[in-house]
């Protein structure tokens, strides 16, 4: 039995290099990831996605760390450059880029293996025993220090992060595996449209979630055997964990709270998921907890004035009820219930605002009303708008609607020119 003190722990990490795979499209995010990657998109009334799996490495020891990026990379890479650019190598730490440079071919990345395969040299230059891959684009907090260790009690070559999802969610969305008593895999089918249940829940599967540990040397013969198979897809999920659980140990590590119970994960996929998993944060005490002191999620943010609230009259009051306000915003005799505005937000008067994702530097004018809606950065929304009320006349002007009925509203929908705040 592995000894779990925080020392072993440590030294385990000291000996790992963390590869963020960020380059995906999210292309079910439709237009809120036609100008960045979905790494890239906004969460939480302060953050980008990239900055959980990036926070989670290093509240966890882990600080040799590779971001591999791709599709529209610019205001990605600029975050990362900001707000993640202080680490010194001569400490052992640092964070580098990986962008698609052709080191192995003349190909783009082509899957989430491939992009592995093509930056091996830079990995075996940190010289790790072990390798973690990391999906960039899920929100969650989570030591990696207790996965790890289990990955070297085990024996295993690859460890699988999990959780338990009901099968209609996991349904075309997730990799569902098949495990045994003692948690080793011998099945799995990347994204299914029938998940094998679990044996003793038939509404739930196990899902992947897109998080891996291998041992290095593992690593780079099995990428170098997938490289040079035809008609392989080079990918994590599709070829590499089908084709090695048959002759090689690899176990799945459920992801749990200290109670045993369900930990807190979020695939923020869909306009659909993104908006109800911002919703979540108004909650009193949210299941993701940003107020922990001792589990912080570290991001990059410009020095800002204080959230300010103004005017105190009758039918024009400067409130926010069960929200999350950041630092710029000025909610000027606007009414704000159940809603996130990030940094930089201008509510104008006689406004009403409810149930409301508002990303960066947005302006509402003057008596509009807005309901259920997700307003992308830089949007200025024209006095006396109505949004959300009436799904036909939104999509009559250009707002998409979702299928639980959240409208999304970007600058293009507006006629508002394409510019850097895209980003």
């Amino acid at each position: 039995m592995a000894d779990n003190s925080s020392r072993y722990i440590s030294n385990l990490t000291r000996d790992t290099y963390a590869l963020i795979l960020a380059g995906g499209k999210g292309s079910r995010l439709h237009e809120l990831t036609t100008w960045r990657a979905k790494p890239a998109l906004y969460f939480g009334g302060k953050f980008r996605i990239i900055d959980f799996p990036l926070s989670n490495c290093v509240n966890s020891g882990i600080r040799r760390i590779g971001v591999v990026t791709q599709y529209k990379s610019h205001s990605l890479i600029r975050h990362l450059v900001r707000g993640w650019g202080h680490f010194k190598k001569e400490l052992g730490e640092s964070i580098e880029i990986l962008p698609a440079s052709q080191r192995f071919s003349d190909n783009w990345y082509e899957g989430t293996a491939d992009a592995v395969f093509q930056n091996i040299d830079i990995i075996r230059d940190e010289l790790p025993k072990y390798v973690m891959i990391l999906s960039g684009d899920h929100i969650y907090r989570m030591d990696y220090g207790p996965m790890l260790a289990r990955h070297v009690e085990s024996g295993a070559k690859m460890t699988v992060s999990c959780m338990s999802v009901p099968l209609q969610e996991a349904a075309g969305a997730f990799g569902v595996m098949t495990v045994d008593e003692d948690m080793r895999i011998h099945g799995f089918t990347e994204k299914p449209a029938e998940p094998a249940p679990l044996p003793n829940d038939p509404s739930r599967c196990l899902a992947s979630m897109g998080n891996y540990i291998f041992d290095t040397e593992f690593l780079f013969e099995e990428l170098r055997r997938d490289a040079e198979t035809s008609g392989s897809q080079r990918d994590f999920g599709k070829d590499i964990i089908p084709s090695i659980i048959k002759d090689h140990k690899v176990i799945a590590y459920p992801f749990e709270t200290s109670n045993d119970e369900q930990a807190y994960w979020r695939d923020v996929g869909t306009i659909d998921s993104f908006w109800e998993a911002n919703m979540e944060m108004v909650a009193p005490v949210p299941q993701l907890n940003l107020y922990d002191r001792k589990w912080p999620i570290w991001t990059y943010q410009e020095q800002l004035p204080p959230a300010k609230f103004v005017w105190d009259e009758d039918g024009r009051r400067g409130e926010a009820i069960n929200s999350v306000v950041s630092g710029g915003c000025i909610i000027s005799g606007s009414t704000l219930r159940r809603s996130l505005c990030f940094s930089n937000v201008r509510l104008h008067s006689y406004s009403t605002i409810e149930e409301a994702v508002i990303l960066p530097d947005v302006e509402v004018m003057r008596n509009c009303r807005l309901k259920k809606v997700v307003i992308d950065r830089g949007c200025v929304v024209p006095e006396g708008t109505v949004i959300g009320y009436n799904h036909d006349e939104d999509r009559a002007r250009g707002f998409r609607v979702s299928e639980k009925g959240v409208v999304l509203v970007t600058r293009e929908m507006l006629g508002m020119p394409v510019g850097s705040l895209n980003g």
